[in-house]
């Protein structure tokens, strides 16, 4: 027996106004979207999912998608603020088609279906962007409430239970880097020995196997890590975005759990071609992506790279800022450009786009937990900033 869904009258007619969508102006960004997911999304992986035909029938998960999208692209990222919405807003009323789903709903929607929304079909969004793109990177910290927050504090079986789950995870990263290290030394040894050297020295101090007594885990979501942000140290995410130069559109993104970047320029160019089909040819990114590596990298694959080399004004071998070879090869292509250099475009290409994320649309912080769903989270941010630049280059057409 096939799933009924509750009936979306989004184009039914009515007295006043005739219909629904009347709502809101013919250019609005609501209707773009419902346009998008009812004409242009694959939504089979979320339809499949509804198997039973027991129970009162659920809100189409097409009008559930167009919602969230809605909401993503309208700063509206809490279940609550979106429930809301299709009661007051006119744009979130026409979505809904006056049948609006309360607010756990929504939340249970998200948390079930994000990652199979997000693979819907978005190459129409990709195919817009030009050759040159710039690599960037920004830091999220982790909000400590939200819709999905497990209500443990007043159980102190369960508090006691994530206690001894978070003391056993640091024992065990303590002991995987105490064996960590003692295979790089045993490395270094065996190299000095093998050229007849000796270490210079006193011996260090072998890296103890339990935790340090001030280390910290964090109960609230374990998989995030603290990194260092412009406000100072926080717990958070390492959210990466590809940009296009020309229409701004994100072309490839990332959350990896590392504070450094250094690890993910290669894979940010990789994810580049396997979305657009072709790999860049310019790619400019900042210091901290530079390494020996990553140049090598992007020589290797015939892209011209603009990579800072870092910030010393006068970098000399005393203070450890002149780098390999091609990080001078890198210094000197970018002093030479000048004024003209390429490198210059990063911030108003890439900046622009984070900044209409976290203070345009005021998305400053993840709301689901883990980094699984995060990163399916910051993929549904990016492909909603994807869908309002499509709205906004389709006016202006």
């Amino acid at each position: 027996m096939s799933k009924h869904f509750r009936p979306w009258n989004i184009d039914q007619t009515l007295l006043l106004p005739p219909n629904v969508r009347d709502f809101v102006p013919k250019d609005h960004v609501s209707r773009f979207i419902v346009g998008l997911v009812r004409e242009s999304l694959d939504l089979k992986a979320i339809m499949g999912s509804y198997g039973s035909g027991l129970g009162q029938p659920p809100f189409d998960p097409r009008m559930m998608v167009s919602l969230l999208l809605h909401g993503y692209a309208s700063g509206l990222y809490s279940s609550r603020r979106i429930a809301r919405a299709c009661c007051e807003r006119n744009d979130f009323v026409m979505i809904v088609a006056l049948d609006p789903p309360d607010f756990r709903t929504i939340s249970d929607f998200r948390k079930r279906h994000l990652k199979a929304e997000l693979k819907a079909e978005v190459a129409g969004m990709l195919a817009a962007a030009a050759a040159a793109d710039v690599q960037e990177d920004e830091i999220f910290g982790k909000d400590k409430r939200g819709d999905e927050m497990p209500d443990w504090a007043s159980d102190k079986e369960k508090r006691l239970a994530k206690i001894q789950e978070a003391m056993a995870a640091l024992e065990a990263d303590a002991k995987l880097a105490a064996e960590e290290e003692r295979r790089i030394e045993a490395e270094k040894q065996q190299q000095r020995n093998a050229a007849g050297r000796k270490k210079p020295g006193k011996p260090a101090a072998p890296l103890p196997d339990q935790p340090d007594p001030k280390a910290q885990r964090n109960f609230t979501d374990p998989d995030s890590r603290i990194m260092k942000s412009k406000e100072g140290f926080v717990q958070a995410y390492n959210a990466q975005a590809a940009v296009d130069a020309e229409a701004q559109i994100i072309v490839a993104h990332e959350l990896t759990q590392c504070g450094s970047d250094q690890g993910q320029l290669v894979p940010l160019v990789e994810a580049i071609e396997n979305n657009l089909g072709r790999k860049p040819e310019q790619a400019s990114a900042d210091s901290g992506y530079c390494s020996e590596p990553n140049l090598e990298a992007l020589v290797a694959r015939g892209i011209d790279g603009y990579v800072a080399p870092g910030r010393a004004q006068h970098p000399t071998v005393a203070n450890g800022k002149v780098g390999g070879p091609l990080t001078r090869l890198m210094r000197k292509k970018i002093d030479d450009g000048g004024f003209e250099t390429p490198y210059r475009l990063r911030k108003q290409v890439v900046e622009p786009v984070f900044g209409q994320i976290k203070q345009a649309r005021g998305f400053r912080q993840f709301l689901l937990r883990g980094v699984k769903k995060v990163r399916a989270e910051w993929a549904m941010i990016c492909t909603t900033h994807n869908l309002l630049k499509l709205f906004t280059l389709g006016k202006a057409a």
